[in-house]
């Protein structure tokens, strides 16, 4: 069980949870904290900044089948290392930059985003601007599957489309659709979303329009959120580049 009393461990498990590597007793965990920890929504957030950025930096690649296992061999070598009156006093627990699953979900990330991002950017048509545009491929965190795209123009329209079929959303709960400008302290709400509908918005509307802007689609009650930030998990998350 996560042990969020400790900044590495939280910082870890914030990672894993963005990526979606928690387990499910550990996310429910994570979740029940989240909701009204104000620390650890913002190292949430600062995972979405670091992790989302370097997905658009990293080439397409497929890691050799035996990388993992020989990474989880190495690592349980050295969560042996410490002594034994160590050990029995509290279980050691590796610094976060060792955390496995971490890094197999940033691996796959990077991936996943890379192919989809150029495809996308290969099919669009050119149309007549009447300020920048921009893309975001939102994809969910932990089977890095595309589920939406964002297209936005500066002075024109936001489009949120639906790419694939959804999950169904429980009777109780709602999809709220999130945007977060780089340097902004938090995410503004941009309202409730249908599975399967595209939704149009004014760029007007939004808090700002810009390069590398987070957009996030959340599982909230069905009113949204009552704190005005995220409190469920993250379904679908991108940012955007420029076309």
């Amino acid at each position: 069980m996560i042990d969020l009393s400790h900044a590495d461990e939280r910082r870890a498990a914030a990672g894993e949870y963005v990526l979606g590597t928690l387990d499910a007793d550990d996310q429910a965990a994570f979740e029940a904290a989240l909701a009204h920890d104000r620390e650890l929504q913002a190292e949430v957030y600062a995972w979405q900044d670091h992790l989302l950025s370097l997905s658009r930096q990293a080439p397409p690649a497929e890691p050799r089948p035996q990388l993992w296992q020989r990474i989880d061999t190495t690592l349980g070598a050295m969560a042996a290392l410490p002594t034994r009156a160590a050990a029995t006093a509290r279980p050691a627990t590796p610094p976060w930059w060792q955390r496995l699953g971490l890094w197999q979900g940033l691996s796959a990330l990077a991936v996943a985003a890379s192919l989809f991002l150029a495809m996308q950017l290969v099919q669009r048509l050119a149309v007549p601007e009447a300020g920048p545009r921009y893309l975001a491929v939102l994809q969910s965190p932990d089977k890095q599957a595309t589920g939406w795209v964002v297209e936005l123009q500066a002075k024109g329209m936001l489009r949120l489309v639906p790419v694939a079929d959804s999950a169904a959303v429980p009777a109780d709960r709602a999809l709220q659709f999130w945007t977060k400008p780089q340097g902004a302290a938090g995410p503004t709400s941009l309202g409730l979303v249908r599975a399967g509908q595209t939704v149009e918005l004014p760029a007007s509307s939004l808090p700002a329009v810009g390069e590398q802007q987070l957009f996030e689609i959340t599982l909230e009650p069905a009113a949204g959120s009552p704190i005005g930030r995220p409190t469920g998990p993250i379904l679908y998350v991108g940012r955007t580049v420029r076309l």
